[in-house]
């Protein structure tokens, strides 16, 4: 793979991690003696391993940085930066530190404010007037002293307290605004019986400590450190529900987007590809791409392609956003459909004006376009070396790629599409627990916000471009997940990086686990995915996929479609807990498991940087292998029982129904492969004139070190995917795993 991440973190960073932490002797001895026994192991082969494939790849890979010079090139991750999840774990902990010390503060002061109040009510009952001043002097230089140790930030967090409480008032009549709650917002929904239920709970803490650590630590909605959700209240025009399709032809799931669609005023739409289209090829009559043409998943190979998949959907309009589940490719699927965004305005102009658009306007329709459109492209190439495995290019160059498209969005104003979706979902997929999933996710986050800042991005131009994806299983700990990822990424954008209030909320898509479904007793399956659609809505994630009953064993039919988004729909708008928007906040259990959850991620953090961090703990195999180890964990305990799956191991109907061969199995049809074929055909045969012009300038481009997304918007519109995957193979380099 030739990713070269500065190893040099090792055994020293870990001996800096035992001294910093300051949590006690016992996990400083236990830091230090981990640190040294695994680094000691590991560093070695690290570096063997960084030296054997930097040698090895450097061949494939040479081409795409300096042709025909096989000098040394930089890492992707600088070496002065090597140590970037170490600095995280510390800023984790000593952000902890410091909320500990202000409470403790907070507290203190409360008492001796108590203690001065009480002196001064006591009215001589047990000292004279003298002794009474003289204890008084002495509470208030004491308090004083105290009021020091307090922060600006604290003390302001306290202040503003009961003007917050009187503004979230749900009875309040006042809606003027001017304060935390907006005016526009109804503060309480009512049920059936009169109650009037808030939209947000409050505390009722009386110790200012208490009081202060939540502000601290958990705080309303919308309110560092985001522990509860990003946004102060849910939008009440739309659920958050974006589900996932892709089948056969581009103009059959087009159809299918339109029945999900239909009855919603925001048209949300998630593309699922097939898996001709996931590895880079174009369809063709080859043995082994021939039967997986349009199966899984939709058929995508050139713009004309892209067009139809989403005509009908006005791809500028504020209330339409795509979001597609492409990875090794995605660099050419994305510049298809910015391309099919703007065509979409210039055949708008076309008709208004009864003409094409000239050059000046051609390149303001351009420039507005990629300004509006909306959506998420997953692009994350890091999670499928450790989990999916959809990887074509060399890992050095898909990232190379990434970046490329981040800066392409700096330079023209992309604010409103997310240049990479941090996919946990693929790595719970391929079995790993919640907590990997988490800490695996995390990490590869904060590795492409370190990568991006060494190509000189600046932190709140890129950040809020990233977006993150989870499963949701039914472990305890999916219960916290997305409490737990939005306070590690605003702690660590705030302190660590001083991001802004925009880059530091962590903004996520939550689709129920796939692996929880389950060819027996199939239609237990939407009852798993009532309880993990439950659980994402609690912890208000920010988009929901809810996976149909019958996807254990086929794409889903249009009527398990149906099926599954009514989940959604019966929790938000019948199940009466749910409109209350912070339901998980105040219970024991739930910021019990917060606090573990976080402490276990900050563990597993500290083990991968002590591999090199995440690029060095790749050339290692350690993620897949975690992965492998805890796949097989699930698999042992389900086969012998001691995990019950009820219908599968536990509570078996002893008289099954329904036999799979009698279901509805959906599938691409031989004419839907030969028209894919045939459409390819023609527009190849319309470029033929252009293709190949267009190819060898993004060979150039890539050979120069140039903006390869920026090429690619040219190239998109004369060349096949497969054709432009081919080109780019013979520059950057064909992925290959590491053994």
């Amino acid at each position: 793979m030739a990713i070269v991440e500065a190893k040099a973190g090792g055994s020293r960073a870990s001996e800096r991690q035992a001294s910093e932490t300051g949590d006690g002797p016992a996990a400083t001895n236990a830091a230090s003696n981990a640190a040294s026994n695994e680094a000691s192991n590991d560093a070695s082969i690290v570096a063997s391993n960084a030296t054997t494939a930097a040698a090895r790849d450097a061949a494939s890979t040479a081409g795409a940085w300096e042709a025909g010079e096989p000098a040394a090139r930089p890492g992707i991750i600088p070496a002065e930066r090597s140590g970037y999840l170490n600095e995280i774990v510390q800023t984790v902990r000593r952000r902890r530190r410091f909320v500990d010390a202000q409470v403790a503060a907070a507290r203190r002061i409360a008492q001796l404010r108590g203690a001065k109040e009480q002196l001064a009510s006591d009215g001589g009952r047990h000292m004279d007037a003298e002794e009474a001043a003289a204890v008084a002097a002495k509470l208030g230089a004491m308090l004083a002293a105290r009021e020091t140790e307090l922060d600006a930030e604290s003390r302001k967090l306290l202040g503003e307290w009961p003007a917050i409480r009187e503004a979230y008032r749900p009875d309040r009549q006042d809606r003027s605004g001017g304060g935390p709650a907006p005016a526009a917002e109804e503060l309480a929904a009512e049920s059936l019986s009169g109650t009037r239920i808030p939209r947000v709970s409050l505390p009722r803490f009386e110790d200012d400590g208490e009081l202060l650590r939540w502000r601290l630590t958990e705080n309303l909605p919308g309110h560092y450190p985001y522990t509860a959700g990003v946004f102060p209240f849910k939008r009440t025009s739309e659920d958050p529900k974006r589900q996932f399709a892709g089948e056969g032809t581009p103009e059959r799931t087009n159809r299918r987007f339109h029945y999900l669609c239909r009855n919603d005023e925001a048209k949300r739409l998630s593309t699922a590809f097939d898996s001709v289209t996931l590895y880079g090829h174009d369809p063709s009559e080859r043995p082994d791409i021939f039967g997986k043409i349009g199966n899984s998943g939709v058929n995508v190979c050139t713009l004309d392609d892209m067009r139809k998949l989403y005509a009908g959907f006005d791809l500028c309009h504020p209330s339409v956003s795509v979001s597609m589940t492409i990875n090794g490719p995605a660099p050419a699927i994305l510049a298809m459909f910015m391309n099919a965004a703007i065509a979409q305005q210039t055949d708008r102009f076309a008709a208004e004006h009864g003409r094409e658009p000239d050059e000046a306007e051609r390149a303001a329709l351009q420039a507005a376009t990629l300004r509006s459109v909306r959506g998420t492209v997953q692009a994350d190439i890091l999670k499928e070396d450790q989990g999916q495995n959809t990887c074509i290019f060399s890992t050095e160059f898909a990232l190379k790629m990434m970046g490329d498209i981040q800066q392409y969005f700096i330079d023209r104003g992309v604010r409103h599409y997310y240049s990479v979706s941090i996919s946990g979902y693929h790595i719970a997929e391929a079995g790993a627990n919640p907590v990997t999933q988490l800490a695996f996710t995390l990490a590869n986050g904060f590795t492409y916000v370190e990568y991006y800042l060494s190509r000189g991005m600046r932190i709140d131009d890129f950040a809020p471009n990233l977006s993150f994806f989870f499963s949701n299983g039914l472990d305890p700990e999916y219960s916290v997940m997305g409490r737990v990822a939005r306070r590690i990424w605003a702690t660590v954008m705030k302190e660590k990086y001083g991001a802004n209030e925009r880059s530091q909320k962590l903004k996520y898509h939550i689709q129920t686990s796939g692996r929880s479904l389950h060819a027996q007793e199939m239609d237990f399956n939407d009852i798993r995915t009532t309880l993990q659609a439950l659980i994402a809505i609690y912890d208000n994630c920010n988009s929901l996929h809810t996976n149909a009953y019958d996807e254990a064993v086929t794409t889903p039919t249009e009527s398990s479609v149906r099926r599954a988004m009514a989940i959604q729909l019966i929790i938000n708008r019948e199940f009466g807990l749910a409109k209350n928007e912070n339901p998980l906040q105040g219970a024991f259990i739930v910021e019990e498991l917060t606090d573990l959850l976080e402490e276990a991620v900050l563990l597993e953090f500290q083990r991968i940087h002590d591999r090199g961090g995440v690029l060095g703990a790749m050339e290692t195999g350690y993620q897949r292998g975690k992965i492998q180890d805890e796949s097989l964990h699930y698999e042992h305990k389900k086969h012998s029982g001691e995990l019950p799956i009820v219908g599968v191991n536990t509570f078996v109907n002893p008289r099954p129904e329904q036999r799979l061969d009698d279901m509805e199995l959906a599938r691409s049809t031989e004419a839907e492969k030969r028209e894919q074929i045939r459409n390819l055909e023609a527009f190849r045969e319309r470029n033929r004139d252009r293709s190949g012009a267009a190819l060898a300038k993004l060979k150039e481009t890539a050979r120069s070190g140039g903006n390869v997304f920026e090429a690619l918007m040219d190239v998109v519109r004369h060349a096949s995917l497969g054709q432009i995957t081919a080109a780019l193979y013979e520059v950057g380099g064909q992925y290959r795993r590491n053994m």
